[in-house]
């Protein structure tokens, strides 16, 4: 098997998939397994900014710095790079797979639909809540991140 190539997709790309990066990240080094990782969201309003203060330091909590990370957008050669591409809710689905050029070779799919029991589920957006929503998205990408190294390990 190639090398994984793992892209995770939100709105903004500054709460839940720079935390699902960090999350896989950590947990394939961990283990030991070789994946490429990155993350972008679907609008553009936080292009060039690091994740939201509230992202990270719920990331720092669990041993994972994520403050380096720069929002962008995604574009028609991510869907080319990447082996997988997952939307972290229905509506960014909907948008990734609108925008996906006729040569994509990504497969396209929500997260959680990589963790038992929670298929078609969103992660939780905590944007507009307070530190609890950013604890309970690190408890939906942690166990995406879990579920797909053990997927990787296969």
């Amino acid at each position: 098997m190639s090398r994984p190539a793992l892209l995770f997709v939100c709105l903004g790309n500054i709460c839940r998939s720079p935390m699902a990066e960090g999350a896989l990240r950590a947990a394939a080094d961990k283990a030991g397994i070789d994946v490429f990782v990155d993350s972008v969201g679907t609008g553009s309003w936080h292009i060039g900014e690091p994740p939201d203060p509230r992202a990270q330091d719920e990331m720092k909590r669990h041993g994972v710095s994520i403050a380096g990370l720069k929002g962008r957008q995604i574009n028609a050669e991510d869907y080319r790079r990447f082996t997988h591409i997952f939307a972290l809710d229905d509506d960014n689905l909907e948008v990734i797979r609108q925008r996906a050029p006729s040569d994509a070779s990504a497969e396209i799919m929500l997260l959680l639909d990589m963790v038992e029991e929670r298929q078609g589920q969103p992660v939780a957006d905590p944007y507009f809540g307070g530190a609890d929503g950013f604890a309970r998205t690190w408890e939906d990408v942690s166990a995406a991140a879990d579920a797909l190294v053990a997927k990787f390990r296969r």
